[in-house]
């Protein structure tokens, strides 16, 4: 767990997410899909049970390569992150992760919290030594925070994602831990 004030001088918490978070992070990422084109999931696509989620968070907890935080102000959730590690012996060491803020958050740096405890977690284990993500193209903001975190591009993948009768490519980023 960890405090952070941010530059609008609201206190964030990040925190591991529990299994008793499941309710509340299924209502957030319903309000998150309708809020944002660049998720990989829209307005209703997103249906998951709370046994469902529960059991997700459970498994992610349990395991020693896998995370899921939570970004929360005034004991609401603003921000999550969820990072998945690969789950065979030669793919163990890398993962990829996904960061979503809601809309009347952006900008004040909770994404970029959100991240550096990513990388700080991984860090300071043993196991994760990769740290991959795909970000649609069109998303200067991300990709730029994504440099600055040390990310660097590693490819294109085309027509990765499909809104509204057009297809986006995405960047493929990563950032190597010693």
């Amino acid at each position: 767990m960890r405090e952070v004030l941010l530059k609008s001088n609201n206190k964030l918490l990040i925190r591991e997410t529990i299994k008793e978070d499941a309710e509340k992070l299924i209502n957030y990422i319903q309000e998150i899909s309708a809020q944002s084109d660049f998720l990989t999931f829209g307005r209703g696509e997103f249906n998951i049970s709370v046994e469902e989620e529960e059991k997700m968070l459970e498994n992610i907890l349990a395991s020693n390569n896998s995370l899921n935080i939570i970004a929360i102000i005034d004991n609401k959730i603003v921000g999550n992150l969820t990072f998945r590690g690969g789950h065979r012996p030669r793919i163990k060491h890398t993962g990829e992760f996904g960061v979503s803020v809601l809309k009347e958050y952006w900008c004040i740096g909770i994404g970029k919290e959100l991240v550096k405890h990513l990388i700080t977690w991984a860090e300071d284990g043993d196991i994760i030594k990769k740290i991959n993500l795909r970000v649609r193209e069109d998303n200067t903001k991300a990709i730029e925070l994504y440099k600055k975190l040390g990310f660097k591009k590693e490819g294109i993948i085309t027509r990765d994602l499909y809104l509204n009768g057009k297809y986006y490519s995405s960047i493929q980023m990563g950032l190597e831990l010693d």
